[in-house]
């Protein structure tokens, strides 16, 4: 995986390789290319998808087209407007708030579980993190926000991925998937990087301790204080 890839899910996830349409339904197909446009940007929150023209340049009908769609509707990525057509979705602050909330304690619970890995696998989870850090520190000194902000979803998609439980990651990446749309507009923006980094520097730290409950406390408050740092005019406690 390109530890530099915007999202550290997309090419594990659906950037296609040799044989794998052949493995896959077209609709499939269709829904990983227009997942991958939102996710990227090129489709952006507020807009209108045309169906005719994923059609088109797939080389597909348009029944494909509908069926991924609906398949990405259901995951709330986009909404489908009677009598207008379906758009890529803006979420509103409650959303937002909501969503961070439940990552808060998904993030939580995948630092309890880190924290108690085995030694090998623990070492090598490490050794990622620590790498992962540092890209963000460098990122932060060559005030490249958008590197940052990749290394950062990286260093949560291993702790994520360190649990090896499929129904986890499935709901995490569908999360923070969601709230990534939230993100596109302000990627070149500084929000709190050096604050953010001592933060990770904290978690580290906690794991190589093997304490479960502060790797616990640590995650979730830095996905709280990563939310206050994002909507500053937002109070979540009186929102709760």
């Amino acid at each position: 995986m390109n530890k530099h890839t915007l999202l550290p899910w997309l090419t594990e996830s659906f950037q296609n390789q040799p044989g794998d349409q052949e493995d896959i339904s077209l609709a499939k197909v269709v829904r990983n290319d227009m997942l991958s446009l939102i996710l990227k940007g090129a489709l952006a929150p507020g807009q209108r998808i045309n169906e005719p023209d994923i059609a088109n340049r797939l080389g597909v009908s348009r029944v494909p087209v509908r069926e991924a769609l609906r398949e990405l509707e259901s995951s709330g990525l986009v909404v489908a407007r009677k009598h207008s057509g379906v758009f890529v979705r803006q979420l509103d602050p409650s959303e937002i708030r909501d969503l961070y909330q439940l990552r808060g304690l998904l993030d939580g619970f995948a630092g309890r579980q880190a924290a108690q890995l085995p030694k090998a696998p623990k070492a090598t989870l490490l050794a990622n993190l620590n790498d992962s850090v540092q890209a963000m520190q460098d990122a932060e000194k060559q005030h490249v926000v958008q590197r940052y902000y990749a290394e950062n979803l990286r260093f949560h998609w291993l702790i994520i991925a360190s649990t090896n439980n499929q129904a986890l990651t499935d709901t995490y990446r569908g999360i923070v998937q969601k709230l990534h749309l939230s993100r596109l507009k302000n990627l070149s923006d500084d929000v709190g990087m050096q604050a953010s980094i001592a933060e990770h520097r904290d978690i580290v730290k906690a794991l190589t301790q093997g304490n479960p409950q502060l790797c616990e406390a640590l995650m979730s408050n830095h996905v709280d204080i990563a939310f206050k740092r994002l909507n500053p005019t937002v109070d979540s406690d009186k929102s709760k």
